[in-house]
């Protein structure tokens, strides 16, 4: 396992993030504690450091008691992150947000349910139209000054939430994000858009989770036994479309070239895209395969397949920029040497 830098910080991650969310059974779904214990251990076995988790949105908090255990012993070289702003329904409007109430009485609750004292990265799970900027930047900060958290990340965000974050973080003297989540595959590229190309500006470290896409990405979905013995729900006929599915196709046609399991291929892309992989599943199983990636890397041709059969439409401004680059760079882009971020 490789190490990266977080962010603009001088902080250590593995390439390699391990999703906790399906630890716990409370949703009727996901891995018992003996299982969960198994693909933590696997994980950590690999050299795996850096631990996803959250509130109790996570089966009700089980996640961050199974995590809390299992860290108990090596707390010291675990980098821990977990979440808050969800909460199931229910009749306290001031549980979920982005609010300094929230973010307190969650970081109070996960710290207890953690046996921790700390947290290394602390992250908004999703932004709420209704916070001030202002207000969660400055409420963050206390926690850090509190030494109840090291550092920050944002998930599930606009990319001009988090500019504007970071932006007044740094005209304050906080800590603005190091780090940013969002869901991103062969299947899902649209942050490619926008996101991808702030957080680079930012130096900000990116995490993709649901790199296999809810599984399509593992070629399941695309055999005759798959589809005629499993009932699909509705969310997943919708994504079993033809593009989808054809993308899952190059996948398999490219791991059996290469004799490593479509996940091995679908989880390289990912990282080679400068992102890492947040990796989950309910067996010991799903781990150990998705960590053959750590020893694997797509060539150029493959990759080339790869993002041809999964492109994007970019839409305005991109596509409109990307057309009369010949006038915006007066003929000269060729010989203009830079290395600021340009995602044409």
């Amino acid at each position: 396992m490789n190490y990266k830098l977080l962010g603009n910080t001088g902080l250590r991650v593995s390439e390699i993030a391990l999703g906790t969310m399906t630890f716990g059974t409370e949703a009727g779904w996901g891995a018992d504690k003996e299982t969960s214990q198994q693909m933590y251990d696997a994980f950590i076995k690999a050299s795996g450091n850096f631990i996803d988790t959250a509130n109790e949105i996570y089966t009700g908090g089980t996640s961050e008691k199974f995590v809390g255990e299992f860290i108990k012993s090596e707390r010291d070289s675990i980098v821990l992150g977990t979440k808050y702003t969800d909460a199931m329904p229910g009749t306290d409007p001031n549980r979920a947000g982005n609010s300094r109430k929230s973010m307190m009485q969650s970081l109070h609750r996960s710290l207890k349910r953690l046996d921790t004292e700390y947290i290394d990265i602390f992250w908004l799970h999703s932004w709420d139209f209704m916070s001030p900027v202002e207000e969660v930047m400055q409420s963050l900060n206390d926690m850090i000054r509190q030494g109840k958290v090291l550092y920050l990340g944002i998930s599930d965000a606009p990319a001009w939430v988090i500019s504007k974050a970071n932006m007044y973080a740094r005209q304050n003297g906080l800590t603005p994000f190091e780090a940013s989540q969002i869901e991103y595959s062969l299947i899902q590229r649209t942050g490619e858009r926008e996101l991808l190309p702030m957080a680079k500006d930012e130096g900000m470290t990116t995490l993709a989770w649901s790199p296999l896409s809810s599984g399509i990405l593992t070629g399941k979905y695309n055999t005759d036994d798959e589809k005629g013995t499993r009932r699909l729900d509705v969310s997943e006929f919708a994504a079993l479309s033809e593009r989808n599915l054809g993308i899952a196709a190059k996948v398999i046609e490219i791991a059996r070239k290469n004799e490593v399991s479509p996940a091995t291929v679908a989880i390289s892309f990912v990282k080679q895209q400068g992102l890492i992989p947040i990796l989950g599943g309910t067996k010991l199983r799903h781990i150990e395969s998705n960590l053959e990636s750590i020893d694997f890397e797509l060539n150029s041709d493959d990759i080339a397949l790869l993002q041809g059969e999964s492109t994007i439409e970019m839409g305005f401004p991109h596509d409109f920029l990307k057309a009369t680059q010949a006038v915006t760079y007066g003929g000269q882009l060729e010989n203009i040497i830079h290395t600021r971020p340009n995602i044409y």
